[in-house]
């Protein structure tokens, strides 16, 4: 599955942010290491403090709106060809 890549505010790089149940328009930045983490902490695993953090989404997780469109007049009854009724 391709994940949205969101931008990290502490680092400024798009990293994939995946999806909290219960909240489709959240996600959940993926843990990364800030881009001087060699030239300050040498070998030590150091996240960067945006890793993990509820970022929005793009659009995907938005939810259906409906607009309204120009169908005529609802009023109008249908002329059947048949001469019978709709039941339902």
């Amino acid at each position: 599955m391709k994940m949205p890549r969101v931008e990290c505010e502490f680092c400024q790089r798009r990293i994939a942010a995946g999806m909290v149940a219960g909240r489709p328009s959240k996600g959940r930045l993926w843990r990364h290491d800030p881009t001087e983490r060699p030239e300050i902490f040498g070998d030590a695993l150091v996240s960067c403090p945006g890793s993990l953090a509820i970022v929005d989404l793009p659009t995907p997780g938005a939810q259906l709106e409906f607009v309204e469109g120009d169908e005529g007049p609802a009023d109008e009854e249908r002329a059947d060809p048949l001469g019978t009724l709709a039941l339902f």
